[in-house]
């Protein structure tokens, strides 16, 4: 089939129709996305990218902005939009009309979608199902802005660019944008193509019984290659888990959220070893595609039940980059873990501008003590573990620094730029961290859940130095328990419901009494007693946190409260399911069994996919909860959400280094009888089974003694 090239007049650019109102971020709530990271897919449900924040992307630059499909004077009726996995989709849609003699439709479409690193392949299939025989037009409208992630976020329009047309019989085209080139080609080329606004078009003659397709392919690439690479064909970091439970939405929110986690992977060019490049975990799609600190440590923590590699990853990653001067720039200092790292800075509006590598996080290095700690339970190989303790004394010495630098003894943050996060704990939006009546609490902040994260991550380095024969051991459990005892006396507050920590002290040191989702990031770390851990159990439970879909960040009595409030009122699933593990930890599993019972609820009304975040409405203002609209979908630490419930569910914990495991199931009978095969622990296989009437079944590695719970072990 010979293609004509027609060129349209032009006075060198076409501009984009506005893609949003200007300056406002595109929603993504019903937006279908697949992925393979460093590369994404955001189209409509019917699969058109045509605006917003549709387009494929690699590196956090979109390589297409549109591609849309239409029959020339014929309806495209859509009526069907589905992944598969987290890589592919599926999109149907009805020519109306056509060819039809009966109610029945007769000529339908079937674009399929694969979405590889760097890769985007899309067939557009034809069938002509009915009995006549049908001639039309079909056209694939192509295009680029060639924006950053960053624009794109910010809301506005930008111009089209043009294309290179490399051969007009093989359909070659090329857009080029500094380091950054996107080709297009499509197999059979097109009847007539028409640039600079790139359109497709084909002369389909379909008998009855008979189909037609043609596959289009583009692919994007850096001159300098990816940043953090997709990782080459080897073994997943992980064992991928088997559930059978006798709650369906159980099982399938495990085996997406696995399958997006599967995607979310990213290695880093800094391995020493080429063939095995260590891996970690990206924190979302689309605006968090890259490494950040926080995420990746809690997302690799959540995961620890089914190995250790991906642990390990994320721990030497982060170790190479860890803080070595002191540069207020970047609020990088020595021992300091990063908060995330980009290709160029980010700069939004006149308010925020990240560079590069940015440090300005609070959470995440005590975080890190604490993965290493927690791994080296799970199984990972002890000498593994020797080679990072030189970073982990370098944490706990930051540690130690920040809590001293103003003699208040907690760990404190402030943006010393004046253009950096104004809050950095996880809770990182200008308003989250508030008074109760609020007003917003004024930096120098000491988050109480960094207190709590700072106390376990002494206590583990703690044991790590020990175990490894490393001074300083006893000094840090001093550390911890001093740190047990400021906080005791300056958080603790009260309102009509009874006492409760603060969210935080400000830079007077005087408590911002908000009541948060923070409670729950308390419990299990060793900071609390037991009384104090029933009452915040007691407060986890109570309505105006617990909406019945998850945790509210922020209490719904509370000034200011927005169900739509990213950090004010929302739910996060990882929020919940941290709380979830906790309430177990500290010995309240009928409180745990709520909070999980309500993620469930939402797991099944958002696919499977749980959100980055949902509105906080609650199950009191309908059965399913409303989506945040912006919200990251597939988010690591949300997914991963679905193995952490599952271990607080069963109970699990590990001593390798004291040769036991702990299978002692909780709520677990909610969704018996329940199998779970294929966890691991010191890098073997482990089944759990709970029968109906709670009997344990476990089979565990040889040398592992199974301790916890009425169980038979075999």
């Amino acid at each position: 089939m010979d293609s004509t090239v027609k060129t349209q007049e032009t006075n060198g650019t076409v501009t984009a129709p506005p893609f949003a109102a200007g300056g406002l971020q595109p929603f993504l709530h019903d937006a279908a996305v697949t992925l393979h990271a460093p590369s994404l897919v955001i189209s409509h449900p019917d699969g058109q990218l045509s605006g917003g924040a549709d387009g494929f992307y690699h590196g956090d630059r979109r390589a297409l902005s549109r591609l849309t499909v239409a029959a020339e004077g014929i309806h495209l009726a859509p009526v069907h939009g589905r992944p598969r996995g987290a890589d592919r989709a599926d999109f149907r849609a009805i020519l109306r009309g056509l060819g039809e003699v009966t109610a029945d439709p007769a000529v339908a479409l079937h674009r399929s979608r694969s979405t590889a690193a760097g890769r985007l392949e899309e067939v557009f299939e034809v069938t002509n199902a009915g009995s006549e025989h049908v001639r039309f037009r079909l056209t694939l409208t192509v295009g680029t802005d060639l924006a950053t992630m960053e624009q794109v976020k910010s809301g506005h329009a930008l111009e089209t660019v043009e294309p290179q047309v490399a051969d007009a019989d093989d359909v070659g085209l090329t857009w080029t944008g500094d380091d950054f080139t996107v080709s297009l080609a499509c197999e059979p080329a097109p009847d007539v193509l028409e640039v600079p606004t790139v359109r497709l078009s084909y002369d389909i003659d379909l008998e009855p019984g008979t189909s037609w397709s043609v596959t289009l392919t583009c692919t994007a690439t850096y001159a300098d290659g990816d940043q953090f690479p997709a990782p080459p064909a080897q073994p997943l970091p992980w064992r991928t888990p088997v559930i059978r439970s006798a709650d369906r939405r159980f099982d399938q929110w495990l085996q997406q959220s696995l399958a997006d986690l599967d995607r979310l992977r990213l290695t880093d060019p800094q391995s020493p070893h080429e063939d095995r490049p260590d891996q970690f975990l990206a924190a979302g799609a689309p605006w968090f595609l890259t490494l950040f600190g926080r995420d990746s440590l809690w997302a690799a923590r959540m995961l620890l039940p089914l190995g250790t590699d991906l642990a390990a990853g994320t721990l030497r990653t982060l170790a190479r980059r860890q803080g070595g001067v002191t540069d207020p720039a970047t609020e990088e200092q020595p021992g300091k873990i990063l908060h995330e790292v980009r290709r160029g800075s980010l700069q939004i509006a006149h308010q925020l501008s990240l560079p590069p590598v940015y440090y300005g996080t609070v959470d995440a290095t005590p975080l890190w003590i604490t993965l290493l700690h927690d791994a080296w339970r799970w199984g990972l190989d002890p000498q593994e573990v020797e080679q990072l303790l030189p970073h982990a004394e370098s944490a706990l010495a930051w540690m130690r620094g920040q809590a001293d630098a103003d003699g208040g003894g907690f760990l404190k943050y402030i943006d010393q730029t004046g253009y950096g996060l104004s809050n950095q704990g996880w809770k990182d939006s200008d308003d989250s961290i508030r008074q109760r009546d609020g007003r917003l609490a004024r930096p120098p902040i000491a988050l109480c859940e960094v207190q709590a994260y700072a106390y376990e991550a002494a206590r583990g380095g703690a044991a790590l130095l020990r175990s490894f024969g490393r001074p300083g051991a006893d000094e840090w459990e001093e550390w911890a328990e001093r740190l047990a005892d400021r906080f005791r006396k300056r958080f603790w507050v009260e309102d009509a419901h009874g006492p409760y920590p603060a969210v935080a002290l400000d830079r007077d040191g005087r408590p911002a009494d908000s009541v948060t989702s923070g409670f729950g990031h308390l419990l299990g770390t060793g900071l609390l007693n037991h009384e104090e851990s029933a009452l915040l159990a007691a407060r986890l439970s109570a309505p105006d946190l617990d909406s019945g879909h998850g945790l509210r960040t922020l209490s719904s009595e509370s000034v200011g409260f927005n169900p739509y409030g990213y950090h004010t009122g929302s739910i996060w699933p990882h929020d919940t399911a941290i709380a979830v593990h906790g309430l177990v930890r500290a010995g309240f599993p009928h409180a745990a069994d709520a909070l999980a019972a309500g993620l469930l609820t939402a797991s099944a009304a958002f696919d499977a996919r749980l959100p980055e975040l949902f509105a906080g409405h609650g199950s009191q203002a309908g059965t399913q909860p409303a989506p945040y609209p912006a919200s990251c979908r597939p988010q690591a630490w949300a997914a991963a959400s679905s193995v952490l419930v599952l271990r607080s569910a069963l109970g699990l914990d590990a001593d390798v280094p004291a040769g036991t495991v702990t299978v002692a199931p909780t709520f677990a009978h909610e969704y018996g009888p329940l199998t779970v095969t294929e966890l691991q622990v010191a890098g073997c296989p482990m089944h759990v089974t709970v029968a109906a009437d709670g009997t344990t079944n476990v089979v565990a590695p040889e040398g592992l003694v199974v301790v916890g719970g009425s169980h038979r072990h075999r």
